[in-house]
């Protein structure tokens, strides 16, 4: 599959961060030496603003990178630059969602926990429309189906034939049980999530911690989604939701603490088999 625009912006800015810091140039001279600013500088870093290929060539030879590395650099220059799937929707969704969207298409795997809904790449269109009419009048019909439009073209990865998204997703038995458009639409969720995890045995891991589990960190904490990238150059990464806001967490002691509670929640989780088998019997406790 072709790199994610918003990965491969993202790979650029901190291979430039990583040569700058370590040849000891600040974002101030780097931005002085090419005629532009430092705040322009920070903003490739963090790859939430675009360089064009002459600025480019003349950042990486200040910063001295080779002539291999700069076509390394250039290339992902105009993979950041391509046109996303995504980007038809742009004007309804926040550039934190969207760089959320950007990282998702872009990851090679994704550890998730989920402890209030079904996790967005697992639920039905019905299940993501109750969703949406939850989220408040505001949200009118046509916007509300745009938007379960959107999160069922993000489920798209997860059928990919050549590279498709390895999703491991850990979720709470209150998940299953919280009847989230009514008894109907929450049996043909479950049906729904049986079938995907039967269709998709290699690369879809579907875990229930049950509520006989003991007290674990994730437990009351929101849900979280950890990113992981093929491109060695890249660290994983941390998505976090909560009622108001949002988060992209990559500092690496924060990123350890993360991966600790998801690892024991793990640990309390049922087994796959154990699992499917629950997601069955409150299916049918529902029918």
């Amino acid at each position: 599959m072709a790199m994610s625009p918003s990965v491969a912006g993202w790979e650029l800015g901190l291979r430039l961060r990583e040569r700058r810091e370590l040849m000891d140039v600040t974002a101030v001279s780097a931005g002085k030496a090419i005629d532009t600013s430092q705040s322009y500088i920070s903003g490739i870093e963090n790859g939430k603003l675009k360089i064009n290929a002459s600025k480019l060539a003349e950042l990486a030879t200040v910063l001295e990178f080779d002539e291999a590395e700069i076509e390394e650099l250039q290339a992902l220059r105009e993979a950041a630059g391509k046109r996303a799937w995504w980007s038809p929707y742009s004007a309804m969704f926040s550039s934190d969602m969207l760089r959320y969207f950007g990282f998702e298409h872009g990851a090679e795997g994704i550890r998730a926990y989920n402890a209030g809904l079904i996790s967005g790449l697992l639920q039905t269109k019905d299940y993501a429309l109750a969703v949406m009419h939850g989220g408040g009048p505001s949200i009118r019909l046509a916007e509300a189906n745009r938007r379960v439009e959107v999160r069922m073209k993000r489920q798209e990865r997860l059928d990919d034939k050549d590279d498709p998204l390895r999703f491991t997703a850990l979720i709470a038995e209150s998940a299953l049980r919280q009847q989230v458009g009514g008894r109907e639409v929450m049996a043909g969720q479950l049906r729904h999530l049986v079938d995907r995890i039967e269709r998709l045995p290699d690369t879809l891991d579907v875990r229930i911690v049950p509520f006989s589990a003991d007290y674990y960190n994730a437990l009351g904490g929101s849900n979280f989604y950890i990113f992981g990238f093929a491109s060695s150059r890249l660290p994983e990464l941390v998505w976090q939701e909560t009622i108001t806001s949002t988060d992209l967490i990559d500092q690496p002691m924060r990123m350890r603490e993360y991966n600790l509670a998801h690892d024991q929640a793990m640990g309390y989780a049922l087994g796959r088999t154990e699992s499917l088998g629950l997601i069955e019997q409150i299916r049918r406790e529902l029918e």
